[in-house]
């Protein structure tokens, strides 16, 4: 994506409660340098909403451990420019006091998030040319540029891998779990599957495996053979994990070494693995348009339900 020159550095913090809320999470205030334009402020953005907050959040090793992302209902994994990976983190049924590190968007997350309702989109910046696509979609938008109080620098952090996003200055409060309209259906485990202890994802420059742990009820999350933790040191483990294959094409956008940003096209239909309870099941996905959750079924067009809690989805380039 195109690199552009530094932002200043806003001011230091104006309110004693933000002080002590960036010394807490060890940041400083205000928007900085980021390795992407940052997108103008469009009108009609103000005012509330009861939609969820997705938050596109760094990857590559430098930004890890991450923060806040045990707390999202859905971890999206997507393909990026150079092989490596991004996540974009919902949130719906509670608000952490921090996440991050935010980065930047790309043409594909606009199509994965139609399926709510005017979501809010919190990133750190755009490709130029994706801007107006970014202004047109039905999605209420959250940059440093617009709301500067919500974001931190962490000191701790070199750029582009130290922005972060304090929900809380964007929402009054987690919209709750009726706005998870994703198409998932959660409870009992379906029929059959296969014992199944660990998987792995490989992207080309970038992997993620998944080790079913019963003690912690869950898949621990590895990424590039490091094992993914909190802020806090705890271990990621999602309920539910969804290698979901998927067309990867070419998007009209380029970063600014000219490599060609992937689209991951989340309409559409294909073969899924779900991953739950120590068990996998190989299943079917369909999404009829981009306004539509997404459902996964058995072979007999059951529906399959997933485990109650945290749920990632590994989008896989389809054979």
């Amino acid at each position: 994506m195109r690199r552009t020159a530094r932002n200043r550095r806003g001011p230091a913090l104006a309110l004693a409660a933000a002080v002590a809320l960036s010394l807490a999470a060890g940041c400083t205030a205000g928007p900085g340098p980021d390795d992407e334009r940052p997108r103008r402020t469009p009108p009609g953005t103000a005012g509330g909403t009861a939609s969820v907050l997705a938050v596109k959040i760094d990857n590559a090793p430098a930004a890890r451990p991450q923060t806040g992302l045990e707390a999202a209902d859905v971890v999206y994994a997507e393909p990026v420019e150079g092989g490596l990976s991004r996540l974009m983190a919902v949130y719906a049924t509670r608000l952490p006091q921090t996440v991050g590190p935010v980065r930047s968007a790309r043409e594909s997350d606009l199509e994965l998030l139609r399926q709510f309702d005017r979501p809010v989109l919190a990133f750190s910046g755009a490709q130029s040319k994706l801007l107006p696509l970014i202004d047109r979609a039905p999605l209420l938008t959250k940059t440093p540029e617009e709301a500067p109080g919500a974001y931190l620098r962490s000191p701790g952090r070199s750029a582009p891998h130290d922005l972060y996003l304090r929900p809380g200055e964007l929402m009054p409060s987690a919209p709750g779990a009726h706005a998870l309209t994703t198409g998932f259906r959660y409870g009992a485990a379906p029929a059959g599957g296969t014992p199944e202890t660990s998987r792995t994802v490989r992207y080309p420059a970038a992997r993620f495996t998944f080790t079913w742990s019963a003690r912690h009820a869950g898949w621990l999350v590895a990424m590039d053979g490091t094992p993914a933790v909190t802020a806090g040191g705890g271990r990621l483990a999602p309920q539910t994990v969804v290698v979901q294959y998927v067309r990867v094409r070419d998007s009209a956008y380029r970063d600014f070494l000219g490599s060609a940003t992937p689209y991951v096209e989340t309409v559409g239909a294909g073969p899924a693995r779900v991953l739950r309870d120590g068990r996998a099941y190989d299943v079917h996905w369909k999404r009829g348009a981009a306004q539509e959750g997404t459902r996964f079924t058995t072979a007999d067009g059951a529906p399959v339900n997933f485990a109650r809690g945290q749920v990632w989805v590994v989008f896989a380039r389809a054979a």
